[in-house]
């Protein structure tokens, strides 16, 4: 018998990635409850403003449908791994993405062109419209129903 490996108890080791995962699992689940806390609820917030195409979009216009409202920026790598769905869901119903500090209509143009996205765009170059909705960060998404209440 090897003395050096009499005290070695292999249990310890073979549990170890449990207390890791639980530990990871909960600093997330805090982190999600912390970044969601001040989101908007209740009666959606005002939400109009100029499209890319010098257009305008006004949540309230769409009263009595429910639709996507989904907050994102050019420069997330993570919205970029939502927005083939964003732009799925925006051909059958009514959705209205906000482009947070991206940029003008052409940057954000551009970009649409280069990922060939067609979803419709508000445009947010300071973010005010993201602060109103209380969104401290992008991706975040929001159903208003009919009645324009947060979903």
């Amino acid at each position: 018998m090897n003395p050096s490996r009499a005290d070695d108890n292999p249990k310890p080791n073979r549990f170890r990635w449990l207390g890791h995962l639980i530990l990871i699992l909960v600093i997330f689940a805090t982190l999600s409850w912390w970044r969601s806390e001040p989101l908007a609820s209740g009666d959606a917030p005002d939400l109009a403003g100029e499209t890319i195409d010098a257009g305008r979009l006004d949540l309230a216009e769409l009263r009595g449908r429910p639709v996507l409202v989904h907050f994102w920026a050019t420069w997330c790598p993570v919205c970029r791994l939502g927005d083939r769905a964003i732009d799925s869901i925006a051909e059958d119903f009514d959705v209205i993405t906000v482009a947070t500090q991206s940029g003008g209509s052409a940057e954000i143009g551009d970009y649409l062109r280069r990922e060939d996205l067609a979803f419709p765009v508000v445009l947010d170059p300071y973010g005010e419209m993201a602060t109103s909705w209380g969104v401290p960060g992008v991706p975040a998404s929001f159903v208003v129903d009919g009645d324009g209440r947060i979903r």
